[in-house]
């Protein structure tokens, strides 16, 4: 945003203007009007303090009894009053904000709640908790990346003129997932979106039947799955099983994939020295982009091991690591710059990576980096991420690309969880739900 704003042609005080309007507007909505009402602005040195001191100009010509305060000498705690307009610090603030008591007004968070981190969401535990945020041009990582996410209530971003069209992060909508499902053709059939799944282990199956019946709520035509020392246990009556010995798997899921559209491995497999080699046995050998989960990324080894990997195949790779899975792939945790860190993730393996997360992080090898923020504490249950394996390869199946199935199966899959109870839902309620929150995208 800094880049932008220095590109504009327009003068600052053009955009100062442009952004204290919006922000009077989202004031008086708040208010409920204006003559009469009382509001404290905060205001420090910055652009942002130049936004809440236009503002503040903006909203006494409608009326409103306002006080501008310096956000150097803001008192303890501020003066009774309907509204406080937070513009102290704006996105580039670094460092801890005490940010003064409201006096139980709401507050309204010019840009970004003061004290809260632009770029990665971190919060002092005084930084400012807004009722409403007015962000301009476009949405900062530190209003969707928790805490911030939290701090920020509810979000508008407002049109101030700048040119934001070179932006690589974006945040997934209905919309974009509505028009990224392709349309299913009059004369398809059940193997043009069909998936095959290598998942699952004697006495631990319930992982790869979530997924299996999962990719088929999803929309794929046809499952196969094979589970590794089984004979066929399809879980399911519309899931074919297919029997797998107990060592070297790999090449029997590719002989008998040729007619699937997407591979997904990992979910409850074993993590042994057998299970390592068919895994990178099956990924290697196989032409269709693969999903690699759970059992599976264990699989894969570090960095470099899962690089030399993920190098060797012809197929799209995506990666669904949780925190703990994301640390033994790159080497570290992933820290508090989150779209950093998983952006380079996904460069050094040439594959996409989904971390998941309250905030679901997904980046392509190329550096586009997908956000979704549908997902909330209901998917913090046994089996979650099996349903998210299998919704993400049905999409793969269905000829979305890596980048795009990884992020459009993480807003269905948040999506479902919201169809659900707040409380006791389980991975297999998921499943069920995956139909519905599939038809209201569009």
């Amino acid at each position: 945003m800094g880049e932008i704003d220095r590109a504009a042609p327009e003068t600052t005080d053009v955009l100062v203007a442009r952004s204290a309007s919006a922000v009077a507007r989202a004031a008086a909505r708040m208010l409920g009007g204006a003559y009469g009402r009382r509001v404290v602005v905060v205001a420090g040195k910055g652009n942002n303090g130049a936004d809440g001191r236009a503002a503040a100009a903006c909203l006494r010509r409608r009326g409103v009894r306002v006080h501008v305060i310096d956000a150097a000498q803001a008192p303890v705690r501020l003066p009774s009053c309907d509204l406080v307009v937070d513009a102290a610090y704006g996105t580039g603030f670094r460092g801890e904000y005490r940010a003064p008591d409201p006096s139980g007004a709401p507050v309204l968070a010019v840009d970004i709640p003061s004290g809260v981190n632009g770029l990665t969401g971190e919060a002092g535990d005084e930084a400012v908790w807004a009722a409403r945020t007015v962000t301009f041009a476009a949405l900062k990582p530190g209003l969707v990346l928790y805490p911030g996410a939290e701090r920020a209530g509810d979000v508008s971003v407002a049109d101030i003129g700048l040119d934001t069209s070179g932006a690589t992060v974006f945040l997934v909508e209905a919309h974009d997932v509505s028009g990224w499902l392709p349309e299913r053709p009059a004369d398809t059939h059940k193997w043009k979106s069909a998936v095959w799944i290598a998942a699952g282990s004697p006495g631990m199956t319930g992982a790869a039947h979530l997924c299996a019946r999962s990719a088929m709520r999803a929309g794929a035509g046809t499952v196969r799955l094979g589970i590794p020392g089984s004979g066929p246990d399809p879980g399911a009556p519309e899931v074919v099983g297919r029997a797998l010995p107990a060592e070297n798997w790999g090449a029997a899921v590719v002989e008998d994939s040729d007619r699937a559209r997407a591979l997904i491995v990992g979910p409850g497999l074993a993590r042994t020295d057998a299970t390592r080699d068919s895994v990178r046995r099956a990924l290697v050998d196989s032409p269709l982009p693969a999903i690699v989960d759970a059992d599976g990324l264990y699989a894969l080894g570090g960095r470099d091991e899962a690089a030399d990997v993920l190098r060797r195949r012809t197929g799209a790779t995506v990666l669904t690591p949780h925190e703990g899975e994301f640390a033994r792939l790159s080497g570290h945790a992933p820290g508090p710059d989150r779209v950093r860190d998983i952006r380079d993730l996904a460069a050094a393996l040439g594959a996409t990576v989904l971390l998941k997360g309250s905030t679901t992080v997904v980046a392509s090898p190329d550096g586009d980096v997908f956000i979704t923020t549908t997902g909330d504490s209901r998917l913090a249950t046994a089996g979650a991420g099996d349903v998210l394996a299998g919704v993400v390869g049905a999409l793969l199946a269905q000829g979305l690309d890596g980048p795009r199935a990884a992020a459009a199966g993480a807003f269905v899959h948040g999506r479902a969880a919201h169809l659900g109870w707040r409380r006791g839902l389980v991975a297999g309620d998921l499943v069920d739900l995956l139909p519905p929150a599939i038809a209201g995208l569009s």
